[in-house]
Parts: C-alpha cells; structure tokens; sequence
C-alpha cells in the first residue's frame, strides 16, 4: 500500500519516532536488568493445514461472499499467535495472523508497557464477492485493505495523550447500471418505443472502484480529582481514482419481445451520458468533553464538537461537463455543532435519576447555482440544513429487593430549516419543515427468585410537525393551511413516512430462568406497530414488528455443554398507490441452532453445531378501485409478485486431538445447502435480462463442502 498524498511525512514520523522511543527505552531496560531475562515468558501458537472445497463458483456463492473462497476450490491455513511478557518491566509484545494464506486475512500487533505507553499495528485484507453472476464475465468483487496504527502514552498521574492513523483502499467493481424510459419531460427529443426503433433500456455497468479512505484521531486527556477532560481532533480524507462513469451503449437493443432494434432519436445520447461517482471529500472535527463528580452519587458530563466538511472535485478532472458557466466544483461545504449536556445521580437510596439534552446543527453553505434543467424551467441545487434537538429524561425507583421500575419520557424535535426556493423536488406530494415527537416509556423488572427473574417494558411515541409545504418546481414551496381539503388535490398524494404523523406502541418482555446450576435459558420478546397519518389515504398506512428469541445452554458435565438457540421475526407493512396496487409486505424470518462441545477423551475434544434460516418475503396485492383496466389484466394473469425465499443449513463439525502436549491435529468439515429465490434476479430458472442481452442471475439451489486439517504446534513457559 502507498502512504496516501494527503498524508505528510510528518504525520507518519509521529509514530515512527514514538515507536522508536519506546524501542529504544524497552532496549536499554532490557540490558541494564539482563539478569531477571529468566523471567521473561513466551507463549506462542502456529497453525499450518490445507483447506478443500467442493462444487463449482455459482455452488459457492452465498457461501464465498465475505471469506474469499467463492472462486477457489482448496486454500493454505496458516495462524500465527505470539506473545512475550516480562513481569519485570512490566512489558508486553503481542504478535496474532489470522487466515495468513487466505484471501481474507489479519495481522495484528501489540507492544506496551503497562501504565507507560502502547504501540499498536494491525493489517487486514478482505474480499467480497458478489453472490450474482452476469454472463458478460464481470469480475464483481470489491477487495479491502486497510492499515492502522496507534500510540498512546500516559504522561504523569494526570495526562495522557494517544494518536492514530488509519488508511484503506478499495479496488474492484460492484453491481450497477443505467437505465431511462422515453418519452420524458426532461427528454424532450427521445422518442418512446414503436415497432421500428426502441424507446427504453435498462444496461448493466459495473461501477469500477478504486478508492482510499484515510482516518487521523488525535486526543489529549486530563483527569484531576473528580474531573475528567478529554480533547481531540478527527480528520476523514476520501479520494477517488474514478470520478464517472462512461457507459458504453451498443446501436441496437432488444425490445421486449427480444427482437435487436435501433434505439430511437435521443435515447443514445442519454445513456452514453458520464454517471457521476462518489467525489473526492474531507472532514475535520474538534471536540472536548468533561465529566464532573459534583458528589460521590452525582456526576455531570458535557461534549461540545465543531466540524467542516468540504468537497471540491472538480467537474471537468472528474469528466463531468454541462457544469454551470462559470462553476468549476460542487464548493460544497457543511459546517456541524454539537453540544450535549448530561446528569445523572441518587438522591435518594433506592432511586436513581438521569437526564440528557443533545443539540446537533448542520449548516448547509453550499453555493447555489442552476444545474437541473426541465423544459423551458432552470433550478438550482437544494440545500440541506438540519437541526436535531433531543432530550431524555428517567428516573428509576427500587420497591424492594426485587422489585424495580423505571420511568422515562424522550422528545425528539427536528428542523429541515428553509426550502431553497430556486430548487425543485421530484416524485414527493409535499414536504414538511419540522416534526416533533414525543414517547413516554415504563419498565418493571422482578427477581421471582433466586433462579428466575423477568421484565417487561412499554414504550408509545407520537410524532406531528408544521404545516405540509407544496413544490412548486423552482419556486419554492407553498404551505399548506388545511392539507385535507379536497381542493388541495392532497387526497390522491404520496407522503414521506418519515414525515408522516405516526403513532408507535411497543411492549418487550425479557426472562432468564437458570432452573439448575447446568441448565440456563434467556428469553425475549418485542412487539411494535406503527399508524401513519397523512391527508391521502394512499402511501405508507401501517407498519408492523414481533420479534421472538430463546437462547438456552446445558452443561450435561464437565465434559459435555449444549447450546441453543430459537428466534423468530415477522415484520409487516400495508401500503397504497393511487391507481395501481394496494401492497401487504410480510417478511418472516426464522432460525435455529444448536451446538456441542465435548471431551471423548482427555487427548480428543469434538464439537459442532447446526443452524438453519428460514426467510420469506411475501407480496399480497390488491388493486385500487382507480386501477386501469390493463393493471387489472396484468394482476389477474400473474397472480402478483412471487415470494422471495432464502433457505439455508449450515453444519459445522470439528475435532482436535493431541499428539503430545505442545501439539495438536484438527479436523474441521463444514456442509452448507442454500434455496434462494429473488424474482428481482430470476424466476423459474430464467435469469434477469438487460437491453443489450446480458443476463444477471444466481444458482437457485446452492450446496458445497469444506474439509479443512491443521497441524497447531504451542510454545509455552
């Protein structure tokens, strides 16, 4: 990895020189106490083996997404685990690699002296690959590599200062693509599709990446007495080889019938646009926070942060051109403020109080200037002022021995601040400028006995704001008094469910049961629903959650422990559009698992475990009574959209025995099947295809093995 240009060589001499420092002062300790080197301990572990899979690439998919191993039928094992303590100084060098011959793997180091200084260097490299294929060959993987390194040093009994610099490039490419349907009101001259030419496309281009992302966090720390104070700086420094995209659009292009047409006038030109990327950015933040122990049952604590956020690439090196005369760069510019103040203390003996009021404002200064063109109308960017302000209040009484309750209320009240009235939003009925919620919160918690206890929570929120605010398409925006009247034509409207009033009520309940000493079971569960309301019956109207979850773990003996576990979650939505369907989304989730651990012998230990999931997204359709008739036609023939549905089983067996007692041999086998059917990607063997032919899919039902043996030799005093 190259030291990106950002970074000083300053800024990498800081750690150079504080490592060299403490090299240099571990040394001299070492030969002036050369006889307590008999003291010194080591305790070092490798692990070297080999790795062999079965099936092909597409068998593999889901299995290789994060570990690298979708595209390799065997891999090297090789860990590495060392660590040298000397008691005498108090010194420690802490050496781990993990997955060393692999495509995803780590190396960490870590060298201190206890209540002195520690030095910290760790590397990582991991690989995703993604689980679709296309049949143009697309390499679709994107591979990380990230360096870090920290310093922290404690200086006297009251300061101490720490610093470190984190940087991480990506390379690859991931899935994505261009797409426009004519005719369109921003595309006057693209002409829709006929029997002769095509009017639409959808293209897949994967987006190339190849970015760093570098990270400095500096902080000074004081503690005196019953204060604390802490201050430091944060700096993020994003940059990007590939400004835009160019898509590449061939002359002909398959209609829906999969007959090759030419594309019809203007269609071309829009698709072969540049697609910009994310562009080069910075941020710089400062903070200092304070805690303060008024008494030894009262403590206050305050944060205040600045921050700046900038991004200046420039249009044309990014090869973006159309720009505004005169307009080089975005000039984009955030500034933010934070300020937190909390409370906490207990006036009393059984009870307890705490309290939190938190301030955040983001200033948009951006330059404004007309870049978005419709018909004969110009509109400028938009800024996006934001103040959250937020507060919470709870205070918890001890009844008893067993017996606890809390009580707490919360409001959340947020500023979108002024519309830029020369921009313009698309696809939105209207927008709101404030909303405010409210939520008021009651918890008991009961120790039934010495094995058993439980709690249960009640929580309901209520969420209004100001007047609905009409675009009016570079003129800005015009309130709305009375959003219900039908002259207002808001009835038939689409609204933000963000923006929404919404009622929410929610009830958790939590137990754990420990019946025996070997026996404990843990137990959740969390019921939500959410009512939203808007002048228009249509959009968002109800939402809901259950969630259900038991863990559970036996110690048969000494020798042999189980585990379990049970969940299940099923969340819900019902949505409107005016003319076109009325959505009931329910997706159910549910997994299982178990697992063991065991000694056969006192040379061989065994274990393993099974998980299954079971996912399912299930569309239910109705239609409006304003459908068209060929909605009607379309539902009646197709039923509606398919479910989506991800089964999968995992089993995972291993065991080790040892040859003597420094050295090991394990075996690890792992066996994964997996149902995944997505229509968005495929339906009934048949997978997406793009304008152009190619194709994008998945293997439905995925299987494949792993068998792995390693040889792990210890080093110990």
């Amino acid at each position: 990895m190259t030291r990106p240009t950002w970074l000083p060589p300053s800024c990498i001499a800081v750690l150079a020189v504080a490592a060299c420092g403490a090299a240099g002062a571990e040394e001299s300790t070492v030969d002036a106490k050369a006889d307590a080197t008999a003291e010194t301990a080591v305790d070092a572990k490798v692990e070297v083996g080999i790795g062999l899979l079965s099936g092909t690439s597409a068998d593999r998919a889901l299995f290789g997404q994060h570990n690298g191993l979708r595209d390799r039928s065997s891999v090297g094992l090789l860990g590495l685990d060392y660590e040298r303590r000397q008691p005498e100084t108090g010194s420690l060098i802490r050496f781990e690699g993990i997955g060393l011959l692999g495509d995803t793997r780590e190396l960490d180091l870590r060298w201190q002296r206890q209540g002195d200084w520690t030095v910290r260097a760790h590397y990582a490299q991991w690989v995703h690959r993604d689980a679709l294929d296309t049949s143009a060959g697309d390499e679709l993987q994107i591979e990380r590599t990230r360096l870090g390194v920290r310093y922290s040093k404690i200086i006297g009994p009251r300061w101490q200062v720490a610093v470190s610099l984190r940087s991480e490039n990506q390379k690859g490419s991931r899935l994505s693509g261009v797409g426009f349907s004519c005719p369109s009101a921003v595309a006057p001259d693209c002409g829709p599709t006929t029997g002769t030419e095509v009017g639409w496309a959808v293209l897949i281009r994967p987006e190339p990446i190849d970015a760093n992302h570098s990270q400095v966090d500096a902080r000074v720390s004081y503690a005196a007495g019953a204060l604390r104070l802490s201050a430091g700086y944060y700096g993020s420094f994003y940059r990007n080889r590939y400004g835009s995209l160019s898509p590449e659009v061939p002359a002909t292009l398959f209609n829906a019938a999969g007959t090759p047409l030419p594309l019809s006038e203007g269609l071309r030109s829009i698709l072969t646009q540049p697609v910009a990327l994310a562009p080069d950015n910075q941020a710089h933040q400062i903070d200092l926070t304070a805690t303060y122990g008024l008494t030894p049952t009262a403590r206050v604590n305050l944060k205040l942060a600045r921050g700046l956020a900038t991004q200046h690439q420039d249009f044309a090196a990014a090869g973006l051109s159309s720009a505004p005369a005169g307009v080089s760069n975005l000039g984009g510019r955030m500034d933010s403020t934070l300020a937190q103040l909390g409370f906490s203390a207990r006036p009393w003996a059984r009870t307890a109080v705490r309290a939190k009021l938190r301030y955040s404002d983001r200033d948009d200064r951006t330059p404004l200037a007309l870049y978005g063109v419709e018909g004969a109308s110009q509109y400028t960017n938009r800024r996006l002022p934001y103040t959250r302000t937020t507060g919470m209040l709870e205070a918890s009484y001890q009844f008893s021995h067993d017996i606890r309750g809390t009580l707490g209320m919360d409001n959340e009240a947020i500023d979108r601040g002024r519309f830029t009235p020369t921009s313009a939003v698309a696809g939105i009925t209207a927008l709101r400028q404030k909303t405010d919620e409210t939520s008021v919160r009651a918890e008991l918690r009961k120790r039934m006995n010495e094995n058993f206890s439980a709690s249960i929570a009640l929580v309901s929120s209520r969420r209004d704001g100001s007047n609905w605010l009409r675009n009016n398409s570079g003129l800005g925006v015009t309130e709305e008094p009375d959003p219900n009247d039908p002259s207002t034509g808001f009835s038939t409207g689409v609204f933000m469910p963000t923006l929404a009033d919404r009622q929410r009520d929610k009830v958790r309940l939590q137990a754990s049961w420990q019946p025996t000493d070997d026996l404990a079971l843990q137990f959740s569960s969390q019921n939500g629903r959410d009512r939203f309301d808007t002048p228009s019956a249509y959009g968002l109207r109800k939402a809901g959650m259950d969630q259900a979850t038991v863990d559970a773990s036996y110690a048969y003996s000494l020798r042999w422990q189980f585990t379990g576990y049970l969940s299940y979650g099923n969340e819900t939505l019902r949505q409107a559009r005016p003319g076109a369907a009325v959505l009931s989304l329910a997706n159910t989730s549910t997994t299982l698992g178990l697992g063991v651990t065991g000694k056969v012998s006192s040379a061989l230990h065994v274990g393993g475990n099974v998980a299954y999931l079971d996912d399912r997204s299930r569309y239910r359709q109705t239609l409006d009574p304003a459908a068209s008739p060929a909605y009607a036609t379309l539902l009646a023939a197709t039923g509606g959209l398919p479910d989506i549905v991800l089964r999968q089983g995992t089993t995972r067996l291993f065991a080790r025995y040892a040859l003597d007692k420094q050295s090991d041999v394990q075996l690890d086998l792992i066996h994964q099947r997996s149902t995944w059917s997505d229509w968005a990607w495929s339906f009934d063997g048949v997978p997406f295809a793009t304008s152009d032919g190619t194709t994008v899919g998945q293997a439905v039902r995925q299987q494949v093995s792993f068998v792995g043996i390693r040889y792990i030799y210890r080093w110990q005093p």
